[in-house]
């Protein structure tokens, strides 16, 4: 049988999914539940601590409990890379999520800090040189307004990138189109990627960088790009706030066996 905590914590979660209590909306005081004859007010504590940690709810001294807002932004998929966005336009793809999100931006919105390190092991992996090779790692903290949303950090081969805005330091992309337009004029246009994705428990430096509340997870992205010959010009990863992005993919169903036997 559930402790009393859990089962008033159960009861009001589902409150909150069906819509009874609307993002924004305020529950009800402790007082006011003890009072209603919830339990004690350690259970009713306990149980507006464990919606905390669910990430339903936040708790703030002198506003309360209050539902999480539930209006992430649209993380695109191959929409984002879009080359007539980049080459074309100046639609980065932090921009081009916020424009299909509806969401105002401004590109110093993206700060960053560019190093010239050795690969680590992932890096070397990811990048296909020796490990502790000279790479230069491209870090960002993008934003909405103050609230962080994701950090990226891409990693270049010194001769795909040296001399180029890639490695310039000023806030905001790298330029008109960003980084793959710099690639693009430098002789490297991005041909195809590869994305891996996966959920994890954020560590104590990324919940403070992204002001992540207690129980909150965070998606882990790993992005390999590569021109025509199959050569890696930048290996990226991101770390996103679960709760900031709804992941979107659009594209062709595959039919391998069609493929197969067009090919004979």
């Amino acid at each position: 049988m559930a402790p009393k905590w859990r089962e008033l914590a159960d009861r009001l979660a589902e409150q909150i999914k069906r819509g009874d209590y609307p993002p924004g909306a305020q529950l009800p005081q402790i007082r006011e539940l003890v009072d209603a004859g919830e339990g004690a007010k350690s259970t009713v504590h306990q149980a507006y601590k464990a919606l905390e940690a669910e990430g339903l709810v936040t708790s703030t001294r002198g506003h309360g409990t209050i539902v999480r807002p539930r209006a992430p932004l649209k993380r695109l998929g191959i929409a984002r890379y879009d080359k007539a966005k980049w080459r074309d336009g100046d639609e980065v793809a932090f921009i081009a999520d916020r424009v299909a999100s509806g969401r105002e931006y401004k590109r110093n919105e993206q700060t960053q800090t560019v190093s010239r390190i050795e690969a680590s092991n992932v890096v070397a992996e990811g990048l296909g040189v020796p490990v502790g090779s000279a790479v230069y790692a491209r870090a960002r903290l993008v934003k909405e307004g103050t609230q962080p949303t994701h950090t990226l950090t891409s990693y270049y081969r010194p001769e795909h990138v040296e001399g180029t805005r890639i490695v310039d330091p000023t806030p905001g992309p790298a330029g008109r189109g960003g980084g793959y337009r710099v690639l693009y004029d430098a002789g490297y246009e991005i041909d195809h990627m590869r994305e891996a994705l996966f959920a994890r428990v954020p560590t104590a430096d990324e919940a403070k960088l992204l002001q992540l509340p207690p129980g909150e997870p965070v998606m882990e992205l790993h992005r390999t790009t590569y021109i025509a010959d199959g050569t890696v010009v930048e290996y990226a990863i991101g770390v996103h706030a679960a709760s900031r992005f709804a992941w979107e993919y659009d594209f062709k169903v595959p039919d391998s066996a069609q493929d197969a036997e067009g090919q004979k």
